[in-house]
């Protein structure tokens, strides 16, 4: 590649726990992520794959609550040299108000949110909350979405767009092939005279993947790869760092 890819690299907020979960934003940024992706974890993360599901677990048995995981977001974003977003499910904005959830996340720090739960038009207003409250709610697209909502979202003016490689939930090895730059294609095709920001991933765990995506997205998302690097156990921080400078090359 003739600049290095971009990566948004995605935790679990206290996995393994608390303070070992800031070491692992720290490795993140040190490894080189242009993005940093945080997850609140809920009990039932719907689009998430068995390494994920298990590190939600482990952070809930940790002590993870939503107070406390917004008191480690500000401790994120005051030592972050990238946006930070918040990613969760819907059931975490219900229970706090979706626009109380949202003040939350933007005076922590936080750049913007992904709830793949609350897609456009069926959003509980987070879309126009978030516009409202300067953060960028970032809508998800699947290549399952008929053509007709696929522009309507690549047209949104939201500044970003999570493109899933595949349907289903996130994990598995995903092949990098024409069926899903095909998809990316799309987007980019549909999105006008002011395309969004287009985030990729799901199922991307080599530095080959990477490079094979990176042409056609603004950064690369990873986050299972990373989950089960920080479960083989020894340091949080250089197991998130070596993870990272490795899909970097």
């Amino acid at each position: 590649m003739n600049m290095p890819a971009k990566i948004m690299a995605h935790m679990v907020a206290f996995y393994p726990d608390a303070e070992a979960s800031l070491g692992v934003a720290r490795g993140l940024m040190d490894g080189g992520c242009s993005y940093l992706e945080v997850q609140l974890p809920f009990s039932d993360p719907t689009a998430d794959g068995p390494d994920i599901q298990r590190a939600c677990g482990t952070a809930l048995d940790a002590g993870f609550r939503l107070d406390a995981g917004f008191r480690l977001l500000a401790r994120i974003t005051a030592l972050s040299r990238v946006p930070v977003f918040v990613m969760t499910y819907a059931n975490l904005p219900f229970t706090r108000g979706v626009e109380a959830f949202l003040r939350a996340c933007r005076d922590c720090g936080a750049h913007g949110v992904i709830v793949p739960d609350l897609p456009p038009d069926y959003d509980e207003m987070l879309f126009d909350l978030a516009e409202g409250l300067g953060l960028a709610a970032v809508p998800l697209a699947s290549p399952s979405m008929k053509e007709e909502r696929l522009s309507r979202m690549a047209r949104m003016g939201t500044g970003y767009l999570y493109a899933t490689l595949r349907s289903g939930t996130t994990g598995a090895h995903t092949k990098v092939d024409g069926t899903g730059l095909s998809f990316l294609r799309r987007i980019t095709e549909l999105a006008g005279p002011k395309p969004p920001k287009v985030l990729g991933g799901f199922g991307i765990d080599s530095r080959e993947q990477v490079e094979g995506l990176a042409p056609h997205v603004h950064a690369v998302v990873v986050g299972s790869a990373i989950v089960r690097r920080i479960a083989r156990g020894g340091d949080p921080y250089e197991a998130a760092r070596a993870k990272m400078e490795e899909l970097m090359g």
